[in-house]
């Protein structure tokens, strides 16, 4: 991961105050991996939390519940397992790994503790398929949907992974509902 350092222009000199100057660290974006640790930082540094965040999944393990994994980048999951399919009609977008509303078939929530602008991820559904997003009361803020079922080999008009999207401002909570259906989940990334 790159990490691109800025200094404010309106940041005086050393030279110019008495103060120990501070370092600003500007992450543009995170891959965030599971179990990850906090960051030793030096406390002069301020470092912004990135403008978006990507969920590595390829280092879960397969069958794994995933909840509080990814905890530390403020996402927290309900329902969902780690899977490698084996079955084709639930092809990975990327690398091996989806997510999978697991143990209860049809559904999968995501918490966020900071509010978020955007979210983006791949599904690949047996069933038609609703996102939803709330605020922090529970308002719904938008939807969007998955027409129809878009398993691989099947003669569906949409593809598998099938992207879906939402930008609303304040969104501390995603759902996804299948009607009792399975769905995957790839690729998830969110924009603060």
């Amino acid at each position: 991961m790159a990490i691109q350092c800025v200094r404010p222009s309106n940041e005086a000199r050393d030279s110019e105050t008495n103060e120990t100057p501070l370092n600003f660290m500007a992450v543009q974006s995170v891959i965030a991996s599971p179990y990850g640790h906090a960051l030793k930082c030096n406390p002069n540094l301020l470092v912004e939390r990135p403008l978006s965040v990507c969920l590595n999944l390829e280092d879960l393990k397969c069958f794994e519940v995933v909840d509080r994994q990814f905890h530390h980048y403020g996402i927290t999951l309900k329902n969902a397992i780690a899977l490698q399919p084996s079955n084709p009609a639930y092809p990975p977008r990327s690398g091996s790994t989806v997510l999978m509303g697991a143990p209860k078939s049809g559904w999968l929530e995501v918490t966020f503790s900071q509010t978020i602008r955007k979210f983006c991820c791949y599904v690949t559904s047996s069933q038609r398929t609703i996102l939803s997003a709330y605020d922090h009361q529970d308002k719904l803020l938008g939807r969007q949907w998955l027409t129809g079922p878009n398993l691989g080999g099947s003669d569906s008009q949409l593809p598998p992974n099938a992207q879906l999207l939402i930008e609303e401002p304040n969104i501390s909570r995603i759902t996804f509902y299948a009607f009792d259906g399975q769905l995957t989940l790839a690729d998830l990334s969110f924009d603060f």
